[in-house]
Order: structure tokens, then C-alpha cells, then sequence
């Protein structure tokens, strides 16, 4: 597999890290490359695959000016029209996972000329603020037992030194993003090696999750996104609620969602061939057969 590696340089000189992957005129951005590369590679043939680290994130430049950080996805959705332009691209496809499945569906809104078409994988919610019903949700015993073990972690005492603490905080925290903590390990998510990461949250907290919030969608905004548009959410996801997904399907014009019933936040552990043939068939032109246009948030 040819992998191209480079830092590209933003207008605001924050240079991002990205992965480039193949060489085929379908040109498809992943943003969160330093993670999602083993999951999504595999679509490489035949397609140009851009990982994205995205900024003061990964592999990107570390970013000490709040003014370079502080318009949370905004940011981003700049970031990723500035990697298009770089790659000379007439349109790319996009596929982002958690609060980059939102920040997709904004750049689809944005450059709606630039987009071909779009996945969403475990999406945040448009209004994550907003409360779905129970059979909506799963705030499990799991969710508390997680919560509970990391707020014990946190005020461990004398403090465990900063590796080994964030060692022990993603294997607790993995257990959120399957529907069975037995399958925790089959995550291999530690980016402890990744200094960025160690204060994602918050940069999360301070600037992403409110970008979001003030997103304020209207039926307006969302008739921008001429797209098409693939979903696809675990119905036992914790972290980004099942009807958060279903409402993205619900209110964008050209999207359709596919359910995976038996899952979590990365749907792709625990039923990777219904996730990957998925997002293989919607890619090459098509909807998936487990596809469905969604009618109501029920």
C-alpha cells in the first residue's frame, strides 16, 4: 500500500498532518486519520484517500492561540475545503465518525458544489443538547460504571504519572464504544503516545462541543446539504444517541440510514461486515440494501 505522509499548511500557517492513500480520481476526506486508518483504508483501490489529522489533534501542530482553535468544527469545515483546493479535487466524499460525522454534514451545507457524497458514522447529535426518548438513548449501567470508575481515577491518590493515567483512562472509557464491554480490548484505542490528545477533552469541551450547539440548524440549512448522505449508527450507542442519527437521516434531503442493532459508538468492532459493505456499496455510487429512508424519529 502507497502511503503518502505531509504536513499542509493552512491559511493561518497551523500546518495539519495527513495520510494520503491511493491514487484514484474518487477523492474521499477521513478526518481523525490517527484512528480510523486500519478501519478504513481497505478503501483505498481504486480511490484517493485523504486520513486528516485535524488541528491541534493527532499528528497536527500543537496550538497555544485560542483564536486558532476557538471556532471549534468551523474551523475544520475550512480546514477540509483548504485540503481540497491543495489536492486540485473538483468534488470530494467524506466520511466522519462521533462530532466529525456533524462536522461533514456542515461542510456538506457549506460547499455543497465541492461535496459528492457523505458518511456519517455514529454522528453527534445536531442539537446535543436535545433529549431523546429512552429507546432513543442507552444510558446503560455501563454508562455509570464507566463514569463512576474514571471520576474514581481521577481523584486516585498520590496521582498516577501522566502515561500510565491515560493508559488506564481509555481502558475504561473504551468499554463506552461497544454495546458489550467484553469486547473493550477488540478497541485498541490508546493514543497515549500522542501528546495533542492528552488535552483533546478540553478542547472538546471549550470550543467543539459549543461550535455544535450553536449550530442552531434550519430546514434551510439542512436543504443545502444536496448530498447524498449515509448514516450509520449502532442502536446501542452511548455516546452519540441512536435518534441523534436517525434525525440527521430524518432532516437531510438526500440521506438514508443504516442501523446496526447490535452495536455501540464504532459500530464497525462488532459488526464490521454489515458497516464495511456498507460504506464500500454507498461509495461506489450505490445504497446500501440495509439502507432506509427515515420517516420520523420512531
Amino acid at each position: 500500500m502507497n502511503i503518502t505522509e505531509e504536513h499542509l499548511t493552512m491559511a493561518d500557517d497551523v500546518r495539519l498532518f495527513v495520510q494520503i492513500v491511493g491514487d484514484g480520481q474518487q477523492v474521499v476526506l477521513i478526518p481523525n486519520g490517527y484512528y480510523l486508518f486500519d478501519a478504513l483504508a481497505r478503501f483505498a483501490r481504486g480511490r484517493t484517500l485523504v486520513f486528516i489529522d485535524p488541528r491541534n489533534r493527532g499528528r497536527s501542530d500543537a496550538i497555544a492561540d485560542r483564536a486558532k482553535i476557538e471556532r471549534g468544527i468551523r474551523h475544520d469545515v475550512a480546514d477540509f475545503e483548504a485540503v481540497r483546493r491543495h489536492l486540485g479535487a473538483r468534488r470530494v466524499d467524506a466520511i466522519g465518525h462521533s462530532y466529525m460525522g456533524a462536522t461533514v454534514a456542515l461542510y456538506a451545507m457549506t460547499h455543497p458544489d465541492r461535496t459528492g457524497r457523505v458518511v456519517q458514522i455514529g454522528a453527534i447529535a445536531a442539537d446535543p443538547s436535545k433529549t431523546y426518548p429512552a429507546h432513543l438513548t442507552n444510558n446503560d449501567a455501563t454508562l455509570s460504571s464507566v463514569f463512576g470508575r474514571i471520576g474514581r481515577l481521577q481523584k486516585q491518590q498520590p496521582p498516577l504519572e501522566r502515561a500510565e493515567f491515560c493508559r488506564s483512562f481509555w481502558k475504561i472509557l473504551r468499554e463506552l464504544y461497544v454495546l458489550d464491554p467484553a469486547d473493550a480490548d477488540r478497541l485498541p484505542w490508546e493514543p497515549c503516545h500522542l501528546p495533542n490528545e492528552g488535552g483533546f477533552m478540553k478542547q472538546f469541551n471549550d470550543f467543539v462541543l459549543p461550535s455544535i450547539q450553536t449550530l442552531n440548524l434550519t430546514d434551510a440549512d439542512y436543504a443545502r446539504a444536496t448530498a447524498p448522505v449515509l448514516a450509520i449508527h449502532g442502536r446501542g450507542d452511548r455516546s452519540s444517541p441512536y435518534g441523534g442519527g436517525r434525525e440527521w437521516a430524518l432532516r437531510l434531503p438526500n440521506a438514508r440510514l443504516v442501523t446496526i442493532a447490535n452495536a455501540a459508538h464504532v459500530p464497525w468492532i462488532e459488526d464490521p461486515d454489515t458497516v464495511f459493505d456498507a460504506i464500500g456499496t454507498f461509495l461506489d455510487g450505490a445504497w446500501p440494501a440495509s439502507a432506509e429512508r427515515v420517516e420520523s424519529l420512531e
